[in-house]
């Protein structure tokens, strides 16, 4: 199976996440080997400050289905994702987050629609975080409806299954949680197919989740604005045959 071509690649970043890195890895192992397709689990070790990447190396030395990325420093979300697109060697970018709040067997829902669509997202239809964890994501989501006339129910979802060739053409900016957003307006605006399936989420077992610190919001917030001013420019996707004077 390690000689092939891998069809899955299931992707996650890694940040402060040394006690679910190896949990995670495993259940992607565990589920893909189920699927009995060839498949890779590429993991990106976004600078993290405690041994996540470490653990990381080991799995890689032991499961030659594993590959492992590594950030000399603290690059952010979106970077991570980035990195991960541009190194998966699929047909087929499966990601998740590292923190094991999302179940990799979830993917089962999405690889039902994979001939259907080219992006598949997710929405959270049961959210166990706290209220003002839950109240950040309501308005973020709205202001994101709002803003770019879209009726997405929960754009910022870390589970989403996207083919490597819509991937790639997508050109992506962002370097922070908006990344997610990033990935669904610019492959609505170019006419891709996007399907939605609903999940549930799992509380983390240690620490906090970085999503909703005051650093990320603030670059969330920030690459928001600088790719709604992109889209809503008179230049911007406009057809092959027509050019702006």
């Amino acid at each position: 199976m390690t000689s092939l071509k891998p069809e899955y690649s299931l992707c996650f970043p890694v940040y402060k996440d040394e006690r679910t890195v190896a949990k995670v890895a495993q259940k992607a192992l565990d589920f893909f080997g189920e699927v009995g397709l060839p498949f890779e689990v590429l993991i990106v070790d976004d600078g993290s400050p405690d041994k996540a990447g470490e653990i990381a190396d080991s799995l890689a030395k032991t499961n030659p289905q594993v590959r492992v990325v590594h950030h000399a420093k603290n690059l952010g979300y979106g970077a991570a994702i980035k990195t991960l697109i541009n190194n998966a060697r699929g047909d087929w970018i499966c990601l998740i987050d590292g923190d094991d709040e999302y179940d990799i067997y979830d993917f089962e829902k999405l690889l039902k629609h994979q001939s259907h669509y080219d992006l598949i997202i997710t929405f959270r239809y049961m959210k166990l975080y706290s209220g003002k964890r839950q109240f950040i994501s309501w308005v973020y989501n709205a202001i994101f409806r709002m803003l770019f006339r879209t009726n997405y129910r929960d754009i910022s979802t870390g589970l989403r299954m996207i083919s490597k060739s819509l991937a790639l053409d997508l050109h992506l900016d962002s370097n922070s949680p908006f990344i997610g957003a990033e990935i669904t307006v610019k492959s609505m605006l170019k006419g891709y197919r996007i399907g939605e399936v609903g999940i549930q989420t799992f509380p983390r077992e240690f620490g906090k989740g970085n999503s909703v610190s005051l650093k990320n919001i603030t670059a969330t917030i920030r690459d928001m604005l600088k790719m709604h001013g992109k889209i809503f420019s008179e230049s911007y996707e406009l057809p092959r045959n027509r050019e702006r004077k």
